[in-house]
């Protein structure tokens, strides 16, 4: 597809990166800097993405429309953008790439069904785009989902799954469980046997029966302190997609209580009993060798 039109929402750090790798490969693409700040601003000026005077001019003329905001934003933002959506002669794909339960999802399809344009659940996987490298994966689903293919040309990994609305977003939040669940039992780890005086212990007995662990966590937490506040949405979006199950979604409501613990913590560095203080300074013990 040559040329393709692609506007994004918003221009975060996926957002940002996903619009790189698109302008890299010749697409052209717009967002919204309403309500933004200064840093997604400058993150927009980066990836070479232009910023719209409104809904309409974002959408008019666009192939694609993709929703990339913290989960408890995209019912808000399918609705803000629904009057435009509607008006524009010429309907974008509505792909909604959030962390959002199969049911979040089918919630946000019905606003967007409203107006005429077509609507792809899709679920992303993998950290944004940097240089050449293939990250991310984004899977879609739905009875669109196969025109989102066309961004393949201009440097998206899309993968189609079969089923309908829900099945990205399943598959997202069920990797998700894992990866951000495994960062928050790692923190709880850490914070537990600090406090109990068994951290110097701890750090010995997984860097002999658990090297690779403690290096993924090593790895991992670090990278989820600034990103925290956005998490405790995806948590809560977790638990939700988990209830009916065993247990329930308990542990990843717990999750979200810790990431929203860890969000308040990212605002307070270098306080008395700050516990990312207290993490960093466990790994900073680290052997990497």
């Amino acid at each position: 597809m040559a040329g393709a039109v692609v506007a994004i929402v918003a221009m975060g750090e996926m957002g940002a990166g996903l619009a790189a790798r698109l302008r890299s490969r010749g697409a052209w693409v717009r967002t919204s800097l309403a309500g933004r700040s200064e840093a997604s601003a400058a993150r927009a000026q980066a990836a070479g993405a232009e910023a719209a005077a409104g809904d309409r001019d974002l959408l008019d003329g666009a192939d694609f429309m993709l929703s990339v905001v913290p989960p408890a934003e995209a019912r808000a933002l399918a609705g803000r953008l629904a009057p435009a959506l509607h008006a524009v002669a010429r309907k974008p794909v509505y792909v909604d790439c959030n962390a959002v339960s199969p049911e979040t999802a089918r919630q946000v399809a019905a606003i967007v069904a409203r107006t005429g344009a077509p609507f792809v659940d899709g679920g992303i996987v993998g950290g944004p785009p940097r240089g050449d490298d293939a990250d991310p994966r984004i899977y879609v689903s739905g009875a669109a989902a196969g025109k989102v293919t066309a961004l393949c040309a201009h440097g998206l990994d899309i993968r189609v799954l079969p089923g309908e609305v829900g099945a990205a977003s399943a598959l997202k939040l069920s990797y998700a469980s894992l990866t951000k669940g495994l960062v928050a039992l790692g923190v709880d780890m850490i914070l537990s046997a600090r406090r109990a005086g068994v951290d110097d212990a701890l750090l010995k007995e997984l860097s002999a029966s658990q090297p690779q662990v403690l290096a993924w966590l090593a790895r991992q937490m670090p990278r989820s302190y600034p990103k925290a506040y956005r998490w405790v949405a995806e948590m809560e979006e977790i638990a939700r997609y988990f209830d009916g199950l065993p247990g329930g979604g308990a542990t990843h409501d717990g999750a979200a209580r810790l990431y929203e613990a860890l969000a308040v913590a990212a605002q307070h560095r270098g306080e008395l009993g700050n516990p990312i203080d207290a993490l960093e300074a466990f790994l900073a013990r680290r052997d990497p060798g």
